[in-house]
């Protein structure tokens, strides 16, 4: 069976790509918790977050927003001391400011509806014959970036954020030689 590349020879890179990686996520809290976790990965790999992902879910109690959005100096602290997860404090803040905006827009539309209406409720199937022609950014990125900034997200550019739209389906960017390219196509007919 042929796989997209980027997820190589590592069992938990592996299982990730064929059971997660571009199944559309439609859950609200959910697609908070891998945009932050995409966030966290600025700067590294993303197999890097994925090995730490358990203990980022225990350190950041099942990433409910509307808890972490109470946090404080003291939350900052205790997971700064956090061996298992990515210790940088701007991006825990951003985590934490960021709970606090994903409050704001899922009470006024849905977090959920806010990202899902840029696609008018269905997933991009692109078509690339190989990683190659995969971009890193696009326009709709470019505008989800900008519209999730201006209400005072941070750790979300452009790239971060075509990043979690292909691991959240809102795009099919599996290579079309794949074998998750054609069962994700089917999850959305």
């Amino acid at each position: 069976m042929r796989r997209c590349e980027w997820c190589g020879n590592d069992p938990l890179y592996q299982a990730y790509h064929d059971a997660e990686w571009g199944v559309p996520e439609y859950d609200s809290r959910a697609l908070w918790e891998k945009l932050v976790l995409d966030g966290f990965q600025a700067g590294l790999s993303w197999i890097t977050i994925l090995r730490k992902r358990d203990r980022f879910r225990a350190a950041f109690e099942g990433f409910e927003p509307r808890r972490i959005a109470t946090w404080g100096e003291a939350d900052v602290l205790r997971l700064l001391a956090d061996p298992g997860i990515v210790r940088h404090r701007g991006k825990i803040e951003a985590a934490i400011g960021n709970a606090r905006v994903w409050c704001e827009i899922e009470a006024e539309i849905g977090f959920d509806r806010f990202l899902w209406d840029y696609f008018d409720g269905h997933p991009r199937q692109n078509a690339f014959a190989d990683a190659t022609a995969v971009p890193a950014e696009t326009d709709t990125s470019r505008r989800i970036s900008a519209d999730l900034k201006r209400r005072g997200f941070r750790f979300c550019g452009p790239t971060i954020t075509y990043a979690f739209l292909q691991a959240s389906g809102f795009v099919n960017d599996h290579v079309t030689s794949c074998f998750r390219h054609a069962e994700i196509a089917a999850m959305v007919r």
